[in-house]
């Protein structure tokens, strides 16, 4: 019998050791917060192997975990606001059916980022924040690029595995 419980646990825990690694890699895009995303490899094959409600948990429960033990609490903000926006973009391109896992991801990274720029221009009570947006979106672009590279070979090799949560 399959567990729901542990599948999730090892996503949670997955995806927090890939939060840890991405805080010991030493890359600096010169914008204030931008990383890998290393984290939504788990939430991207979540979304594929299982659905979107299931992703959106692990994304929510994920992001306050890590907020929690490796940032504060304007990082679970910022990461919650370009955790949702994406994932909600991420489930409504894999819906459609006409894009790959990579272009799905590319989309993820871009809307990410878009939502911490939402949320920075409000906490900082200013638009011009919104200078950092070309550079946000090429960020997005290739970390999400690289992202859904990474979980279309992982997907490939994994689909013989059935990991609905039931």
């Amino acid at each position: 019998m399959k567990s729901r419980a542990a599948y999730f646990g090892v996503f949670t825990a997955l995806a927090l050791i890939l939060s840890y690694v991405e805080m010991l890699i030493p890359i600096n895009f010169g914008i204030p917060g931008a990383k890998l995303g290393l984290a939504n490899l788990i939430i991207v094959i979540v979304l594929y192997k299982t659905d979107w409600k299931e992703a959106l948990l692990l994304s929510v429960v994920r992001v306050v975990l890590a907020g929690f033990i490796f940032g504060n609490m304007f990082s679970i903000l910022y990461s919650l606001a370009g955790g949702v926006l994406s994932l909600a973009v991420q489930a409504l391109l894999k819906k459609q059916g006409s894009f790959s896992v990579t272009g799905v991801s590319i989309a993820g990274g871009v809307s990410h980022n878009i939502g911490q720029l939402i949320v920075a221009m409000i906490v900082v009570e200013t638009y011009q924040v919104g200078y950092y947006l070309p550079v946000l979106l090429i960020a997005g672009v290739l970390t999400g690029l690289l992202i859904g590279i990474i979980s279309g070979e992982v997907l490939k090799r994994i689909r013989q595995i059935d990991l609905t949560m039931e």
